[in-house]
């Protein structure tokens, strides 16, 4: 397996074959489904093809998360729409099993992109769309430096009604202050966890 980044709880590794099963597994769940806004199930030969175009996109990356403990893959992600030019990109995630929400894993892997993406791809903006009841991602994204930046009023039609997409962007100065911000709240915890 190629291992593509390294954090403290988990990493980014390069898709595998084998991972197309992962996608559509966690497709199937409906918590995930609504987390993702997918209406349509997607079969196995459909979800190799998009892969197969993925791969030969210069302008994206795409990338399985995996618990370091284990190496068992928890979720998949993806730096896309890569515009080395205006140094611009959007980002995506998706933690496959409900198990593994609210634990930081997915803030720790988006981490690990977004630094590779200011650090060594010079972006200056990265973007993500979000849906409005997705409380818990969009809090999340608040600690990397996240804004919101707009709304795209009842896009989403789903389980009978209508949501918001929320569109929110983070610079680079901003993504990484926010950084500074949250290293600085952990040495507090654990140095209050100790003297406890």
């Amino acid at each position: 397996m190629d291992t593509f980044l390294v954090g403290k709880s988990v990493s980014l590794r390069t898709f595998q074959k084998e991972d197309y099963a992962l996608i559509l597994k966690a497709l199937s769940n409906p918590e995930i489904r609504k987390m993702t806004g997918a209406q349509k199930m997607l079969t196995p030969a459909k979800i190799e093809k998009a892969y197969d175009a993925f791969a030969l996109d210069d302008h994206r990356i795409d990338l399985i998360i995996t618990k370091n403990e284990t190496e068992e893959p928890i979720g998949d992600l993806a730096l896309n729409e890569i515009d080395y030019l205006n140094r611009h990109a959007n980002v995506r995630i998706a933690i496959h099993d409900p198990k593994y929400f609210g634990k930081g894993f997915g803030t720790e892997a988006l981490r690990l992109i977004m630094e590779y993406g200011f650090q060594h791809l010079h972006l200056n903006r990265i973007a993500l769309c979000v849906y409005s009841y997705n409380a818990r991602g969009i809090k999340a994204y608040g600690k990397l430096g996240f804004k919101q930046e707009g709304v795209i009023r009842s896009e989403l039609f789903y389980d009978g009604e209508f949501h918001d997409n929320i569109i929110m962007g983070v610079l680079r100065d901003e993504f990484f202050e926010a950084l500074s911000e949250l290293d600085g709240e952990r040495k507090k915890t654990v140095s209050s966890s100790r003297e406890a």
